[in-house]
């Protein structure tokens, strides 16, 4: 057993107990995370605006600030990315992480001296909590890969910015540094396609012990692994790959296709991170859903997500929330993000800790009849049939089509690539909606009264989500296919890759 690995237990041990003082007292961390977060920014443009020195409380905090979205603190974030200090949060932030939005284009998220070590923290005791439940730490003897984005940063007034992957990758304790894979040099190369080529042969020949990245991304890394060395599986070629850490994405639909490359089930981490702040990571391998991190800088606030798009929806803190509703979850940050709608859902599964399970985005939902399908609905009602048919999936997408041809009833149109399709894929899509009946009471009205007809799958051809991508410059990195559409212009673009229609 190496130093690391022989440190880590105690370590872990130490952490743990520092996450418990917080973890079961959630909610009164929550009630001082605010009120620090007000003092902190009283006398920035933002807290002088919004009148913070009369806020003493979360009602308080409703009737001052409201809901933001990103172009409603565009204009504050406008002044620093000019230069000024002093705006949002106080001083200046240490970073901006560069996102892309459908319709704020490029967006600039500030991450903050005060913010970016919670990244690292948090990073770093969902590997401890791992090595205090389970004793494994062999994987911290072995090499690691970080799947993401470069880590070369750009500047404006001073201040750098990047992708959040790649700003975190300045970041890396010292400590895993000699563990460390891809090198610098390669983790700088901007082309996805030519960046995981060069990662295959970096890696080809080391003792790969724990991966990180995006699950669909992981794959095609997977792939061009096995296509360069002619081995049937990864564990061919690591046999001591033992932990997979993953975040941005439902690992569900990915799993069974990643496992088969691999040859093995291997333990995995979930993390919850966003360029807004780390949110949530899972615990424990006896439980899916993840920890809300109470204490870690950010206030959060949860509106049902039935009332999201009204006028005046509540507002609810974390002693408020109820168990197994979907939520619309907003934050207030350490960075200077104040009530800002994440455009994420989630629902809670535990109190005593909280606990939480990410369902799907707010916009990613299919409506056009009223019906109100959600991301969690559709993966759980194909997910479900796909294991009993013994059908595995590479990817998946759904749309509306509200005017099909010939005089048809509407329908919603699923576009699914196959890693090996069903014998017979009309039946399977009636199963499917079948599922989805059960799990949405709206749908199954709709196909009852005749409103809607039963959904139709279309297959995809080979790598048609991957050639979608890459014509779309979206290819590697943070990037991700959505589950859910309430238009066609992802359809639209996917209809060219249908094998038979």
């Amino acid at each position: 057993m190496g130093i690391k690995a022989l440190i880590s237990k105690p370590f872990a041990a130490f952490t743990i107990s520092k996450m418990n003082k917080w973890k079961y007292n959630a909610v009164a961390a929550q009630e001082k995370v605010l009120q620090n977060l007000i003092n902190t920014a009283a006398n920035t443009q933002f807290g002088k605006d919004h009148q913070f020195s009369k806020i003493k409380s979360h009602q308080d905090f409703i009737q001052h600030v409201p809901i933001n979205d990103y172009e409603d603190i565009k204009p504050y974030v406008e002044k620093v990315v000019k230069g000024e200090a002093d705006i949002l949060w106080p001083g200046k932030p240490l970073y901006f992480a560069k996102t892309s939005g459908t319709t704020s284009g490029v967006k600039y998220i500030p991450i903050s001296k005060e913010s970016m070590p919670e990244h690292i923290k948090a990073a770093r005791n969902a590997l401890l909590c791992y090595i205090y439940e389970t004793g494994k730490t062999d994987f911290l003897d072995g090499k690691l890969i970080f799947l993401q984005g470069s880590p070369v940063m750009d500047k404006k007034a001073g201040i750098s910015f990047g992708r959040l992957s790649g700003i975190v990758a300045n970041h890396v304790p010292k400590y895993l540094q000699k563990n460390r894979l891809p090198s610098y040099d390669v983790n700088c190369i901007d082309d996805w396609e030519t960046k995981v080529d060069a990662i295959v042969e970096e890696t080809l020949n080391e003792d790969m012990r724990l991966i990180s990245g995006i699950p669909p991304w992981c794959q095609m890394y997977f792939d061009r692994l096995l296509a360069k060395t002619g081995k049937q599986k990864i564990k061919d070629i690591f046999p001591n790959f033992k932990l997979f850490v993953y975040g941005g994405v439902n690992y569900e639909p990915y799993r069974a296709k990643l496992e088969e490359s691999l040859g093995f089930k291997i333990d995995s981490i979930e993390t919850y991170p966003a360029s807004e702040g780390f949110i949530a990571f899972q615990d424990s391998q006896k439980e899916k859903s993840l920890l809300l991190l109470a204490d870690a800088g950010i206030f959060y606030e949860f509106i049902p997500t039935d009332e999201f798009f009204n006028e005046k929806p509540s507002r609810l803190n974390l002693g408020e929330i109820e168990l197994g509703k979907n939520y619309a979850i907003v934050m207030s940050t350490n960075a200077g993000l104040w009530a800002y709608s994440l455009g994420d859902t989630i629902k809670f599964v535990s109190k005593n800790p909280y606990k939480l399970l990410v369902t799907g985005r707010i916009k990613h939902y299919i409506s056009a009849f009223g019906e109100h399908v959600i991301g969690e609905e559709v993966e759980h009602a194909l997910l479900t049939v796909a294991k009993q048919e013994n059908v595995e999936i590479t990817e998946f997408t759904v749309a509306p089509q509200v005017n099909p041809q010939k005089g048809e009833m509407p329908y919603h149109e699923w576009f699914i690539e196959f890693v090996n399709p069903p014998k017979n894929l009309k039946e399977f899509a009636v199963k499917v909606d079948e599922a989805l009946q059960q799990k949405n009471i709206y749908y199954k009205d709709l196909i009852s009264g005749k409103v809607l007809q039963p959904l139709i799958i279309r297959s995809l051809k080979a790598a048609s989500f991957i050639n979608l991508m890459r014509t779309e410059g979206k290819l590697g990195g943070q990037n991700k296919v959505p589950r859910l559409a309430n238009d066609r212009i992802l359809a639209d673009k996917l209809e060219q890759y249908i094998i038979e229609k």
